[in-house]
């Protein structure tokens, strides 16, 4: 088949149950048949009202639960926004029949992830645990249902932590832009406060409220249960009904109404602490359970798109990104245009050409092949959702708890019956700027990354246990030996004659494959001097088309395919089965034949510059700079920086001379994953790759080993914090392949890791100093570092500090407890599993072993390592490679 952007595609796209086709030109392709037939999933609805879906995916021994409460913050108490919110952190604080310790006690032992989100109409609960523990993640969460505590008590407690969150978010900017956004476009509705909720409100809630609220809404009857994974359906609902099929049905009230008032215009002027400056226009837009949904996700993907005029603004040199999202919500939603602007200069012309591109959208419509491509792709999503199997868990949940469908099907075929009429007729309805709301938002002058501004995240839920936990016999009984966990098919390896490794996994849990590349890189040893910058300047241009097409025609050619291609050091395709080798021939293309064209080199150079002006004084930059310093000699690579005056340097030929030395296939490695042989693989790599060679031998760029370092104090002052961000950390003379490493692993996750964690309990729950607490290490081939990082008030600050030294010393003297090491071995090793619940992760553990240079079964033999590893070897490793008396301090907070 072409490759050519000329040629368009008949594809059909399956979801889970039904074939979708699309007529597009003149060329056709077969069918696909579905990745999983309806028959294989699973519903029931229990006689106590509870809906039940089991859908079966073999990826990798782990299943996802999710429990959708079907009640958020649009049905909280008037005054009470976060009522919902509040609940939802208590449902972690125990129940009859568990207590808050052993659910903590629990949550460890199964080493997988769980958290929580509240939405306005829907409030999750979600677990992904080892297929083996789905019974475990059932009785917790039908335990929860039945009864929960809910003591005065443990509000106290978890009301500081909760309102500690709050903070958190609102901090953000741009959190607080959303917040206000929402609430003009949603007054007078219950969608006008953010899910979030406030902490004055929080000041006002007591037990009795939450009580209220949880018997009012959490009934079997208004919940709606998904589970995902490697399950025999069948066996699952069994074990549902035993968990949940006592708990009785309650009566519960109707939701109140959203009814969306008129919007009038307004412009908002915020100030922020991002290294750039942003205009944004808002428009009220259709919710998910609206007839026109489909017809107003396909127009905001079109005006999203990267062959629209909106992202065009940037390859103009006109906006340092320009993007458009979809805030959808199941009654309202809101479309989002955002356009950054650099640091000092004027937002009017910005907010005047992004005005007109929607102005003119909504006169004269969108281009009718754009909409074909958005169709096409949100079809091609529906499939790739199969990839995951948390992802899946999130499709269905979407599709029955937010949308109101029986399937994730039910809005495809909405896709599919899409016009080109139905999304003109809505761009002329909504894109009218006499109903949208316009922000400026402007950095101040001592303003940190927004990347670093930090709202979201996963919750910080109740306490670690802090005495020996006994669990209840069913837990006991699955969880009580940590064993070696299945380590999986090994993957298919091969070196092609150019060098290039390639690795091969087949996995036939729906009808797509993804690539994902890699190319070693390490700018600090590979930019030459008085070129730093070059390597960011190199992968921007990837962007601009290649020798072969355009930007604009490149981007065609891979809307025809319904395919996702990124590309540059990092590299990555997802594609429908039947357009594998059309996708791969496309990836080769941009990856090895990149344009660089000189104006495309001109405009991305000046707003690299621009980007860089607006970063270097941050404090967000100062930190990572502090941080380097902090580990390293004097004239250490890594201390080279790129800045403005470095980059507008830059040559054309710089950059083809920089790709020429650095993009080799001797360096290169591809993972293939999907519906695919190990052989089809191979041959569309060879054909796609397999002319790609490089000259010379292939050059040394790791970095040189460093020694440890010295004990140092860095402060930097940020106008925009409202406590200090402290990092600990120091140099680990610890080699890669020393089993050493897996000890200290072992060791810190008794130290730092989750809410069972040693500092967890000292520095949140026993003395209050933080909020959160972790500790990590981290190695690359040559080099390995420790770290602490917490927040606490300036007063606490160093009392943490202190807290965190001794229980250093102390894991150095005094072996860890038969619990904790128990716990400890069973997370590592049941987390093992989840690096192969999506193809994400499967490709990137791989890669990363790559670029660690350790062999590909490293996972099992992880896993040997963990479980053999005494309380003993742990102190005398952490006696032997960790100095407390030397770590580093970088603290940012406020100036005063």
């Amino acid at each position: 088949m072409p490759s050519s952007g000329s040629q368009c595609l008949k594809q059909r796209v399956i979801g889970w149950a039904i074939a979708l086709a699309l007529s597009v030109a003149n060329v056709s392709a077969g069918a696909i048949e579905p990745a999983a037939a309806t028959d294989q999933v699973v519903r029931e609805t229990l006689s106590n009202g509870l809906r039940v879906v089991v859908v079966p995916d073999r990826l990798a021994p782990v299943v996802t639960t999710e429990l959708n409460y079907l009640a958020g913050s649009a049905d909280a108490p008037e005054g009470f926004p976060g009522t919902a919110h509040a609940l939802e952190h208590m449902m972690f604080r125990g129940s009859e029949g568990l207590d808050r310790d052993q659910l903590s006690e629990i949550g460890a032992l199964l080493g997988g992830s769980y958290n929580a989100d509240t939405t306005e109409t829907v409030t999750q609960y979600i677990y992904t645990v080892p297929a083996d523990n789905l019974d475990v993640a059932l009785r917790i969460e039908a335990l929860r249902m039945r009864g929960l505590s809910l003591k005065q008590s443990d509000w106290e407690q978890e009301r500081g932590a909760i309102e500690q969150e709050v903070s958190r978010d609102m901090s953000s900017p741009f959190y607080r832009f959303m917040a206000q956004t929402q609430a003009i476009l949603f007054q007078q509705t219950p969608y006008q406060h953010d899910a979030l909720g406030d902490r004055a409100s929080f000041d006002k809630t007591d037990v009795a409220l939450l009580r209220q609220f949880y018997e009012t809404w959490y009934a079997p009857n208004n919940a709606i249960l998904v589970i995902a994974g490697d399950v025999d359906p069948a066996e699952a609902l069994v074990q549902v009904k035993a968990a949940f099929g006592e708990i009785p049905r309650r009566d519960v009230p109707p939701h109140q109404p959203v009814r969306i008032q008129p919007v009038q215009p307004q412009t908002l002027a915020l100030e922020t602490n991002f290294p750039m400056g942003v205009v944004a226009l808002a428009y009220p837009m259709p919710g998910v359970k609206a007839h026109d949904f489909a017809a107003a996700d396909i127009l905001s993907d079109v005006l999203g798109s990267e062959r629209g005029p909106l992202y065009g603004l940037v390859p103009a040199g006109k906006a340092l990104l320009a993007q458009f999202s979809f805030q959808a919500k199941p009654d309202a939603g809101f479309g989002l245009a955002i356009a950054a602007f650099p640091t000092g200069t004027d937002s009017a012309p910005l907010l005047a050409e992004t005005r007109r591109i929607f102005a003119d959208a909504a006169r004269k419509g969108v281009p009718a092949e754009l909409v074909e491509a958005a169709k096409r792709q949100e079809l091609a999503q529906i499939a790739f959702r199969g990839n995951s199997i948390s992802g899946l868990a999130e499709s269905w949940s979407n599709a029955l708890a937010f949308e109101g469908s029986t399937s994730p099907d039910d809005v495809a075929k909405a896709y599919e019956a899409v016009t080109v009429e139905d999304v003109n007729r809505l761009a002329r309805q909504l894109l009218d700027p006499d109903h949208a709301v316009t922000a400026i938002l402007t950095p101040r002058a001592s303003g940190k990354p927004a990347a670093n501004a930090g709202f979201g995240g996963t919750e910080s839920f109740g306490g670690a246990p802090d005495h020996p936990v006994t669990l209840p016999g069913w837990a006991a009984a699955a969880l009580a030996t940590p064993h070696l966990p299945d380590p999986g098919e090994a993957p298919d390896v091969s070196i092609l004659p150019n060098g290039l490794r390639l690795i091969v996994q087949p996995e036939h849990v729906s009808h797509t494959v993804s690539v994902y590349g890699k190319v070693r890189h390490v700018p600090s040893m590979q930019e030459p001097k008085g070129q730093e910058g070059i390597a960011t300047l190199t992968r921007d241009l990837f962007d601009h088309g290649t020798q072969f097409h355009d930007r604009l025609a490149f981007r065609k050619a891979v809307d025809a395919l319904a395919a996702q291609i990124h590309t540059g050091i990092g590299f990555s395709l997802r594609v429908l089965t039947p357009e594998f080798a059309d996708g791969m021939r496309l990836l080769a293309e941009n990856e090895l034949y990149p344009a660089f064209p000189p104006d495309a080199f001109t405009v991305a150079r000046a707003q690299l510059a621009e980007s860089l002006a607006g970063r270097l004084g941050t404090p967000g930059y100062k930190v990572s700079l502090a941080l380097k310093r902090a580990m390293v000699p004097e004239g250490d690579p890594t201390l080279r920086q790129a800045t403005p005056e470095s980059v507008m340097a830059l040559r054309l030929d710089d950059v083809r001379a920089y790709y020429a030395a650095t993009f080799r296939p001797d360096l290169t490695t591809i993972v293939v994953v999907g519906d695919v042989t190990a052989d089809q693989a191979r041959r569309v790599v060879e054909d796609s790759f397999g002319a790609w060679h490089a000259d010379g031998a292939t050059p040394a760029i790791d970095l040189p080993p460093v020694g440890r370092n010295k004990p140092s104090l860095t402060e930097i002052a940020d106008n925009n914090a409202r406590q200090d961000s402290v990092t600990l950390l120091e140099t680990l003379n610890v080699p890669v392949d020393d089993p050493d490493r897996y000890t200290l692993l072992v060791g810190n996750t008794v130290l730092g890791s989750g809410f069972s964690s040693r500092l967890y309990q000292d520095l949140r729950i026993r003395s209050g100093y933080v909020y959160s607490v972790g500790s990590q290490m981290d190695w690359s081939r040559t080099r390995a570092n420790y770290a602490v990082s917490f927040g606490a008030d300036p007063a606490n600050a160093d009392k943490a500090r202190q807290m965190v030294i001794r229980a250093l010393k102390d894991l150095q003297v005094n072996p860890v407890s038969e619990g904790e090491l128990t716990r400890a071995k069973a997370e590592l090793l049941r987390r093992l599993p989840m690096l192969r619940a999506s193809f994400g992760g499967i490709a990137g553990q791989y890669l990363r072993l790559i670029d660690l240079g350790r062999p590909l079964d490293s996972a099992r033999r992880a896993a040997e390592r963990y479980l053999a590893t005494t309380a003993d070897d742990i102190r005398q490793a952490f006696a032997k490679w960790i100095s407390p008396d030397d770590l580093a301090q970088v603290i940012r907070g406020p100036a005063e």
